[in-house]
């Protein structure tokens, strides 16, 4: 079953399924609301609803999403970003990060910057294995704009663009 579709067409599906998956819960929930009386009637407007919100995540995951070929592994365990590249590489606490930067002119492809507390700093490619869960790293960052991350990436600058930053931490 795995030869059935071209791999264009199967990545194409993967990277798009939280959207596919709405739409379908969308459909039932609209077929149930037309279709159903009472209590279900409300369960079907409440999958609508869920849907929609289901469906507006996947389309920001969708964009936000890369081919994964690029040098490197990102890995996200407990709140902790790790990243094993070919050349370099580090770990870093995720309440540690301070300032989340896109370097466009990053060899051999365009790298999240990211910094922290402590002066270190780990150069993600934007096309790493793993890359996908960074995703959620920075939709969990307080005060960032999703769409500003999104929109920075595809249009993709000349010069290093802060996405996000907060101040640091004062010791005394």
């Amino acid at each position: 079953m795995a030869d059935f579709f071209r791999p264009e067409a199967r990545a194409f599906l993967w990277r798009w399924r939280d959207v596919l998956a709405a739409a379908l819960l969308g459909l039932f929930g609209l077929w149930w609301a037309l279709n159903a009386a009472g209590v279900t009637l409300w369960l079907g407007y409440l999958g609508i609803v869920i849907a929609l919100g289901w469906g507006i995540a996947g389309v920001q995951r969708a964009r936000f999403a890369s081919h994964g070929d690029g040098p490197g592994v990102v890995q996200v365990r407990e709140r902790r970003l790790a990243y094993f590249g070919p050349l370099d590489g580090g770990i870093m606490d995720v309440d540690d990060l301070t300032q989340l930067t896109l370097d466009p002119t990053s060899h051999p492809d365009p790298s999240w910057v990211l910094s922290g507390v402590g002066g270190q700093r780990i150069a993600i490619p934007i096309n790493a294995a793993g890359a996908d869960d960074l995703f959620d790293v920075f939709a969990a960052l307080p005060g960032i704009r999703t769409a500003m991350v999104l929109d920075v990436l595809e249009r993709t600058p000349d010069a290093q663009v802060i996405v996000w930053s907060r101040a640091r931490p004062v010791l005394h």
